[in-house]
């Protein structure tokens, strides 16, 4: 981002102003940059850290934002105060914070739904197939999760631990139904052949 050798991260910056009404552009603007990991410093101003995809990501906003009869501008900027990169960080980490704790109660909520049903022995193929969803759910949020974690921490790692301890609930559940069903579960093949 700078050619002054100057290593502080930079950001891209969006600026976005849309009429009132219809409220639909708003809306959609919102949920595009909050998908796309952006964080709001003020109203109709949004930032992520300036990598090329991120600029090209805002200068699309911009264009959107354009064609609804608003004005943007997206900008590549640095922090000018000491602590503007921390506080910027501290924000995008907070956001993603709400969203890792949101995903643990899930994830948490998976496994304890496994060992209800467990210990109520209901090893069915309906229950199995919900739960299932369920994880792919969860598979497919911590993705979504970590494509915008631009800054992790341990909360990144707690995250990728508790998935893999509901995937292998999940294992241990889909054995115990192949069991109870009398089906013998599908074998990669390498286990057919012994290899």
């Amino acid at each position: 981002m700078s050619d002054d050798g100057d290593d502080a991260p930079g950001w891209v910056l969006l600026l976005a102003q849309l009429p009132a009404a219809p409220s639909s552009p708003r809306v959609t603007l919102w949920r595009r940059a909050k998908a796309a990991g952006a964080v709001g410093l003020q109203n109709g101003a949004w930032v992520l850290p300036g990598t090329d995809g991120n600029v090209e990501f805002f200068r699309a906003l911009a264009a959107y934002v354009r064609e609804h009869e608003g004005t943007a501008h997206a900008l590549c900027v640095r922090a000018v105060e000491d602590q503007g990169d921390a506080e910027i960080v501290a924000r995008f980490r907070g956001e993603r914070a709400k969203e890792y704790a949101e995903f643990h109660e899930r994830g948490l909520a998976l496994i304890s739904e496994l060992d209800r049903e467990t210990a109520k022995l209901n090893f069915t193929f309906a229950e199995l197939e919900e739960n299932e969803q369920v994880q792919d759910r969860l598979t497919s949020w911590l993705d979504k999760i970590a494509v915008r974690d631009f800054f992790p921490d341990e909360r990144a790692k707690d995250a990728a631990h508790l998935l893999d301890r509901s995937r292998r609930a999940l294992e241990r559940f889909t054995a115990s139904v192949y069991r109870a069903e009398g089906v013998a579960p599908d074998l990669p093949p390498d286990s057919e052949t012994g290899d």
